[in-house]
């Protein structure tokens, strides 16, 4: 009966254990820094909840009293979207760039329930340590990091909640490729039962020709957010190119909504 019991609890951690190896493709330490994008900003490092200490990039705007806390995807690390941080920054926002834990100089290991804690320290450093109330920051998510803030912006009132190239769940991104196979990922990163929860303004941006996350699989998660809302879809685009393919249409779309909502 024990023999039988521990295969059975094997069955189920191995293929959790892989989804992870999947999931998360952190990159250790750095290939850019601020400086090499035109910023002025700062090395922080933060104690999540659960212990875990982890590296952000604070990248301040002039006079700005308002703040984008971004969230990465699953693969690299947060010196790699520097130049993404950086278009934010010349709208006038304050950036906190995050490394999830494992990624970059971060501590840690990668978990879904360990990037959760991880954004809620970056959320909490805005607020505690820079003074800048939740109803004036912006989540920007992409990706895997749009799950991420789903999760983060749950019964919070933010300013807004940017989703760029995200999915309803792992399970659905997975399906379309390895078909039945899916059900091993379980109910991991699963926004689409979350998003109904939200308090905050949305906008999503994702690309027509993306071939990693589906966009019908964007336009899900929009249908079943509450308003207000937009969705905005990028001709052209995959799913690593929406900012050169979306351009200045792109960034204007962006700057908007930032004003709109954190004048």
């Amino acid at each position: 009966m024990t023999s039988v019991v521990l295969l059975g609890l094997a069955l189920l951690v191995f293929p959790m254990s892989l989804v992870d190896r999947m999931v998360f493709q952190p990159t250790p330490g750095e290939d850019l820094r601020p400086s090499d994008v035109g910023l002025s900003g700062e090395d922080v490092f933060l104690d999540t909840d659960d212990g875990v200490r982890v590296h952000a990039y604070w990248l301040p705007a002039a006079d700005a009293d308002r703040a984008i806390l971004f969230l990465h995807g699953n693969a690299g690390n947060a010196s790699h979207r520097l130049p993404n941080a950086a278009l934010l920054v010349r709208m006038g926002a304050n950036v906190l760039l995050m490394d999830y834990r494992g990624y970059g100089k971060s501590e840690g290991r990668p978990s879904e329930r360990g990037v959760y804690a991880d954004a809620r320290a970056g959320l909490a450093h805005l607020v505690e340590s820079r003074g800048i109330p939740q109803e004036r920051i912006v989540l920007f998510g992409r990706s895997l990091g749009g799950s991420v803030a789903v999760e983060l912006a749950r019964g919070r009132a933010l300013a807004g909640v940017i989703l760029e190239s995200t999915f309803t769940s792992i399970a659905d991104v997975a399906r379309s490729a390895v078909g039945p196979l899916a059900v091993l990922a379980g109910r991991r990163f699963d926004s689409r039962s979350k998003i109904g929860e939200l308090q905050s303004p949305l906008l999503f941006f994702h690309g027509d020709r993306d071939g990693i996350v589906p966009y019908a699989l964007g336009r899900e998660l929009y249908e079943a957010a509450p308003d207000p809302k937009a969705f905005e879809t990028i001709p052209g685009a995959g799913h690593n190119d929406t900012v050169e393919q979306g351009g200045r249409v792109y960034l204007e779309r962006i700057a908007r909504f930032i004003e709109q909502h954190a004048p």
